[in-house]
């Protein structure tokens, strides 16, 4: 067996934390070889829940589970992190605009940068699944100053599935067998669910579906789909969001497949024309647990145009941020 890792999850007794740790105590994450020790940060009133959820984790006599640390000490919770997924978020509330939740994220996750700048392995790898998660991760990030960006991710792997499993019924086919789903900017209403690059069965998707449908429905349900789900259900999605945050962990650190790539928000770099200095949603492979944007990838008008409002999008939201992040940056 190898050596145990050190697995950090926010919000550990909210539902899609606790939904979280039992996949990842279970290996499936990093694989079925690979010990983990969780360190659990939640806020103080939900200290005597986390309790309970580590009796359950006990329970489940996980073989790979050395260990579990519960605390709501940032500090304690990132000390030696090899992996951190930034869950726990403040909610948005009736009557609240998306800048006043920015805001009121902006100290949470501030706190947890400088925490994981301090305390962390170097070579951390962290995903931020809170939302406004783009601009959470830029937070985080940009309070870690010592460490590489590249350590730092923010999840569209959820509307990565979502396009998978959307073109996969409308084509009768199975999600294996649609490749190179692509997911520009940021998770929210403004992302682009991209197609004219993917493939379904070895063929491109776009010659399988009406064009119609592609830019008036499919695009649409895409951007939407987890306002539908609470509309259904009455709360966010759970279960699909905490597949998605394994199956981006997972690629991140095992590989992707060599005929395939993922969305994954990572710092722009100036990839495709979008300015540095937020972190948008791209295609990546992933190899020895570092990530590469796929570069070279034709962008018609038709896309330009919407992977411009996605970053106008982003761009917005780090104005709103702009003078808090400063401040904080410079204490």
């Amino acid at each position: 067996m190898k050596p145990p890792v050190r697995v950090v999850v926010t919000g550990a007794a909210g539902q899609i934390g606790y939904a979280l740790l039992f996949r990842i105590a279970s290996g499936e994450m990093l694989g079925a070889d690979q010990p983990v020790i969780l360190h659990l940060l939640e806020i103080t009133p939900a200290l005597s829940v986390l309790e309970g959820v580590i009796m359950e984790l006990k329970d489940c006599a996980f073989f790979l589970l050395e260990g579990c640390i519960a605390t709501d000490d940032p500090n304690v919770a990132f000390k030696d992190a090899d992996y951190a997924i930034l869950v726990g978020a403040m909610p948005r509330k009736d009557g609240m605009k998306r800048s006043d939740l920015l805001q009121a994220n902006g100290g949470i996750f501030s706190t947890q940068g400088r925490a994981i700048n301090e305390h962390s392995n170097r070579n951390v790898k962290v995903l931020v699944v809170g939302n406004p998660a783009n601009t959470n991760a830029l937070i985080a990030q940009q309070n870690a100053p010592d460490l590489d960006p590249s350590c730092f991710t923010a999840m569209v792997r959820l509307d990565h599935n979502r396009a998978l499993s959307q073109l996969a019924e409308k084509t009768s086919t199975n999600s294996k067998d649609v490749k190179k789903v692509i997911i520009w900017g940021n998770h929210s209403t403004t992302q682009y669910p991209d197609l004219h690059h993917t493939t379904v069965c070895g063929e491109p998707a776009l010659s399988k579906v009406d064009k119609e449908w592609y830019e008036n429905s499919f695009i649409n349900d895409v951007q939407q789909r987890g306002l539908a789900v609470i509309k259904s259900r009455g709360v966010s999605s759970v279960a699909s969001a905490v597949s998605a945050a394994i199956g981006h962990m997972r690629s991140w650190i095992l590989g992707t497949d060599e005929d395939d790539w993922v969305s994954m928000a990572v710092l722009s770099d100036g990839s495709y024309g979008i300015a540095p200095g937020v972190f948008y949603g791209y295609p990546c492979i992933c190899k020895d647990g570092q990530y590469e944007i796929v570069q070279g990838l034709e962008i018609n008008d038709f896309s330009r145009i919407r992977m411009n409002a996605t970053e106008e999008d982003l761009r917005s939201e780090r104005s709103s941020i702009e003078k808090h992040l400063i401040s904080i940056v410079t204490e």
